[in-house]
């Protein structure tokens, strides 16, 4: 039983509710532009038309046109760190980090049609394909810091931020590979070994 009791969050306001609805409301519109017509072919204005905002209503939310796509940057962070914070005990952390990554693989390879358009999108709009790895980078920081705390180790310690680099970095491997599975897992392998004398 654990020691404390999670405290719920409290319930939105209406101003919040109204202003998340308003952003997934957008968010909804332009995927589906996007994917009816292409990334490059659908504007701005369009979108905005389509969620029945103004186009300064959608900046507020969406600072890029590349972002519209990709909505969930702070769940995804909260996700990975929790791969490392929550892995099976006796579990390498390269070992917990190469299974996150092979959960995105899963996902695209699942026959959903939903994410197999998703994912056709991305890899076929040069754009996307770099802000989403661009997204995928600025959590080495946060990846690093709780690889660190992990092994008692100093929060800048420069082999964590290479764990934490690479292993964001190696799914781009996968990248056009005829089996992007076996293209992902050998990359981590590549990592599993060299933290083995690092990490232990």
């Amino acid at each position: 039983m654990p020691d404390t009791i999670p405290t719920p969050a409290p319930p939105m306001g209406r101003r919040e509710r109204k202003k998340a609805a308003t952003r997934q409301a957008i968010a909804d519109a332009a995927l589906h532009l996007f994917l009816e017509r292409g990334y490059d072919d659908v504007g701005i204005r369009e979108i905005a038309d389509a969620a029945d905002v103004s186009t300064t209503t959608l900046f507020k939310h969406f600072p890029v046109k590349e972002a519209l796509v990709f909505d969930e940057d702070a769940d995804q962070e909260a996700r990975l760190l929790a791969a490392v914070r929550e892995r099976p005990e006796g579990q390498s952390i390269p070992a917990a980090l190469r299974e996150h990554a092979l959960q995105y693989r899963m996902a695209a390879a699942s026959g959903d049609a939903r994410f197999t358009a998703f994912f056709d999108l991305i890899n076929r709009t040069p754009a996307l394909r770099d802000y989403v790895q661009a997204m995928w980078m600025r959590h080495t920081a946060a990846l690093a810091a709780v690889i660190a705390e992990d092994c008692g180790l100093p929060a800048d310690d420069s082999a964590c931020t290479a764990l934490a680099h690479f292993a964001l970095e190696a799914p781009r491997a996968a990248r056009g590979h005829e089996d992007p599975h076996q293209a992902v897992t050998r990359a981590f392998e590549l990592l599993e070994n060299g933290w083995v004398a690092v990490g232990g």
